[in-house]
């Protein structure tokens, strides 16, 4: 079995395109179980946020990808993100649309959820890269976040030793949430011993500010080509760059998921990351399927074949 999705089906009438993704070899005896012994109720999804983090090069798109040890539900290879906590439904300095904008955005009325949802993405963001969309009003984003001090408090923030919350107020920054880009909402397939139910959003690099590894936790991450990823996805390039022990020797499929694919499919399709960030978009959920075909296991996906932002897959 090679790493690249199946093409089932396709609707030339709704551009919809049915896709098997093949399972990652550490998913393997969840979907056995799954099978042998019969559907039962899945285990409870943690909600969670991620941040497809994009720039223009010559080459084309890029986008930011992190390495994730131990079968995390958003991919050995992913985007930055990760779980909601509880102090992300915090009330804090807001720039950009309401939480009563960004509800109608998401689909979610709960706009304390909404609050975390947001608050989580950037605090992940955050966390993983250094990255921080905040400033001190809806015009301004802070610059140099790459300083020992602020990787002490990125350290400190993580290991949930200092509110992320708390860090902005005493700085006199808020969120620039206006720098977001809701776009899609995965959910874990219900066979799965992990799951997450992720809401992804996107946004441009900002200015003067550049992602690094979180000190003593980082592994690798770095600036990859959308549409060089997938020129490779069947080989085992990435996994080998990687270079860690569950993704050496595997091709894309093996080593993320259906999401991550999905996005870096359009990410390559897009002219720049001005189109990309432009596009209206209607948010799509995702909730993969388990199939069996012979003795193989594959996520079932429905898609759309639609571009965005104009296609080309070349930077500007």
């Amino acid at each position: 079995m090679n790493g690249v999705p199946v093409i089932k089906s396709l609707s030339p009438a709704t551009g919809l395109l049915r896709r098997l993704f093949p399972l990652p070899p550490e998913q393997r005896d969840a979907a056995e179980n799954w099978v042998t012994y019969g559907s039962r109720t899945p285990r409870a999804a943690r909600r969670a946020s991620s941040v497809v983090l994009i720039r223009d090069s010559p080459n084309g798109v890029e986008t930011y990808l992190g390495y994730r040890k131990g079968g995390s539900p958003l991919g050995s290879v992913a985007f930055p993100g990760g779980s909601l906590e509880i102090d992300d439904e915090e009330g804090i300095p807001w720039y950009g649309p309401s939480l009563s904008d960004w509800s109608k955005r998401l689909g979610i009325l709960d706009q304390r959820l909404v609050r975390a949802h947001i608050v989580c993405a950037i605090r992940e963001l955050f966390e993983e890269t250094g990255v921080l969309l905040a400033g001190t009003d809806e015009l301004s984003v802070i610059e140099n976040c790459v300083n020992e001090d602020w990787m002490t408090v990125r350290e400190a923030v993580a290991g949930q030793d200092k509110n992320f919350i708390d860090v902005l107020t005493k700085r006199g920054l808020g969120l620039r949430t206006d720098l977001l880009r809701p776009l899609s909402h995965w959910i874990s397939p219900n066979f799965a011993l992990r799951r997450f139910d992720t809401r992804y959003f996107a946004a441009a690099l900002p200015v003067r500010q550049e992602p690094s590894l979180l000190q003593g936790k980082g592994q690798w991450a770095g600036w990859l080509v959308a549409s060089e990823i997938l020129g490779a996805r069947d080989t085992h390039v990435l996994g080998d760059s990687v270079g860690a022990i569950d993704t050496v020797g595997l091709p894309l499929s093996m080593i993320t998921t259906p999401a991550v694919e999905v996005i870096l499919e359009k990410i390559a399709s897009t002219r720049g990351t001005v189109a990309y960030l432009s596009v209206r978009r209607e948010l799509k959920s995702y909730h993969p399927e388990l199939v069996r075909v012979g003795e193989d296991f594959f996520l079932d996906v429905t898609t759309t074949t639609a571009a965005e932002g104009g296609g080309g897959g070349r930077g500007r």
